[in-house]
């Protein structure tokens, strides 16, 4: 077997000393993987989503992402580049007046001619079911919309791995259908947290839990 995109090697993380959340942790996650996380309300799947992307950093274990242990701030520059995250709240992630403006933000960003990024902002939002969105103020959309919008954004960047924190909350049966589709057919390796089991099963692989801190098999 290749090496792992992604290796989570006995991983210790705590918000605060009395507060142990991941306890160690390991994971590893190769190309073509789809795994679907699950676990209690706070057993740690965003915090473990996080460590990946050097958004929190562990308190012992190791980070390895891309064949390199990542310890510093600028480790993870390059990560970011190559690892889509969609977070669990999509106002997180929406900070641009426009659809338009926030799905293009990121292409612009590594340096994609502007016509190219006007294509791969038109596609992605019509791939989504969101085309005619473009002109739309970001923080008058629905719950859903701005869940689309927030995952489109995070498509656009072209991502070599997927971490997708609930993806398809807040969508209706119609909209969830319809991301579920999309990631089904999608290449990337992914890590998908979700309650939903029936969604699990449509897009994941292979499915593990958080349990008392660390990664079991289910």
């Amino acid at each position: 077997m290749s090496d792992p995109l992604i290796w989570l090697d006995q991983v210790h993380f705590q918000y605060a000393p009395d507060r142990a959340v991941l306890s160690d942790c390991s994971l590893r996650v190769h190309a073509g993987d789809r795994i679907g996380l699950t676990g209690a309300v706070g057993s740690g799947k965003t915090s473990l989503l996080r460590l990946v992307v050097g958004l929190v950093r562990p308190t012992a274990g190791r980070v390895e992402v891309f064949g390199r242990t990542r310890t510093r701030e600028s480790d993870f520059h390059e990560v970011r580049r190559r690892i889509g995250f969609l977070f669990q709240d999509a106002d997180d992630q929406l900070f641009c007046p426009t659809v338009a403006e926030d799905v293009a933000f990121g292409p612009l960003n590594l340096g994609l001619p502007r016509d190219e990024v006007r294509q791969l902002v038109t596609q992605t939002l019509a791939d989504l079911g969101l085309a005619g969105y473009e002109d739309r103020v970001t923080y008058q959309l629905s719950g859903g919309e701005k869940r689309l919008v927030a995952l489109a954004g995070v498509l656009a960047m072209r991502p070599e791995v997927l971490l997708l924190d609930e993806p398809t909350a807040e969508l209706d049966g119609v909209a969830a259908g319809r991301v579920l589709d999309i990631l089904s057919t999608l290449p990337h390796a992914m890590v998908v947290v979700s309650h939903d089991s029936s969604h699990l099963a449509r897009i994941a692989h292979r499915r593990v839990q958080l349990d008392q801190g660390r990664v079991i098999s289910v």
